[in-house]
């Protein structure tokens, strides 16, 4: 998506440990008028597979996740969520994460009466580095026996293993934007 790749040329920016900063526009400040359009990317990419449904994880997939789902229908956002709350009642389905840009590994849940056998599931998220999220809620999602449609992903870093890993568990990934390398401040896409 060349729109997205401009943006990360223009705005992005490069700090140490293989982190993309892309607050601008992506994940602190949102603009919308991008998400819309990779919003219209995504149900272009997955138009055949009968989504009904769209799980991310907070916090910062939900942006996008909501603009996309309004290109399915306005069908329903499902986030899961990272920390234990008490509005968070009923059985849950439980996965492990460990964070990539936050070192740390927890638990993610959903609660079981928003996923159903019969639904069919679209995952969004912004990255796409060790797979570790995207791994967490796709067990989340064979846990429910619902389908998943496959993963979309904003940014990938495809020179590190998460894209490499999920594609050879047999899982589809689409990707917006992959990113090969990082040379010095510069970004270099495939």
């Amino acid at each position: 998506m060349e729109l997205l790749k401009e943006r990360i040329l223009n705005e992005g920016h490069v700090k140490a440990g293989n982190i993309l900063k892309v607050d601008s526009f992506l994940n602190h400040q949102m603009d919308i008028s991008l998400f819309d359009e990779i919003g219209k990317e995504f149900k272009s990419i997955f138009a055949g597979e009968g989504v009904n449904k769209i799980l991310t994880l907070e916090a910062s997939g939900i942006g996008v996740a909501v603009i996309t789902a309004l290109h399915f229908d306005c069908c329903p956002v499902i986030f899961a969520k990272k920390t234990q709350s008490k509005n968070l009642d009923g059985d849950l389905y439980l996965s492990q994460v460990t964070s990539f840009t936050r070192g740390t590994t927890y638990d993610i849940q959903v609660a079981q009466k928003y996923i159903r056998a019969e639904d069919r599931i679209l995952i969004v998220d912004d990255f796409l580095a060790t797979g570790a999220a995207l791994l967490g809620l796709a067990d989340i999602v064979a846990q429910s026996e619902a389908y998943l449609a496959g993963c979309g992903i904003v940014i990938e870093k495809s020179f590190q293993e998460g894209g490499a890993l999920l594609r050879g568990k047999g899982v589809r990934v689409e990707s917006l934007a992959k990113i090969k390398a990082f040379e010095g401040d510069k970004v270099i896409f495939e």
